[in-house]
């Protein structure tokens, strides 16, 4: 039986977001790279978040917390964010032991590759 990745699509870590996580592919759309950020924060990847964080919000460094537990990634709509588009939003809930964060992020092309710029927290 195939594990799941931390995003929620069927395919391995290694064949899903790893590969992201190891530079091998970029985010075709803003989801996709959302889901990848959301796999980030999982495995602990603050190097790639930072890498995945558009030039002029970027802060400089990333402190993740060992202790949190992210366990469970909800789509809830998207805008834009197609192949074709060089913005786009992704409304998502992101699950952690003990509660959750509803975020409508922001994504945008920089250097032809998706970025995510900014979410607004509800």
């Amino acid at each position: 039986m195939k594990t799941m990745c931390h995003c929620g699509l069927p395919e391995s870590y290694a064949n899903c977001c790893g590969r992201l996580h190891r530079g091998q592919a970029q985010a075709a759309t803003a989801e996709r790279l959302m889901r990848s950020r959301f796999s980030a924060f999982v495995v602990q990847d603050g190097p790639y978040l930072l890498r995945s964080w558009a030039p002029q919000t970027r802060p400089a460094s990333v402190d993740l917390d060992p202790a949190m537990r992210w366990v469970g990634l909800d789509i809830l709509g998207s805008t834009g964010g197609s192949p074709f588009h060089t913005e786009g939003t992704v409304e998502f809930r992101a699950k952690y032991k003990g509660g959750e964060l509803h975020e409508n992020s922001r994504f945008v092309r920089h250097g032809g590759a998706w970025v995510y710029l900014d979410g607004k927290i509800s």
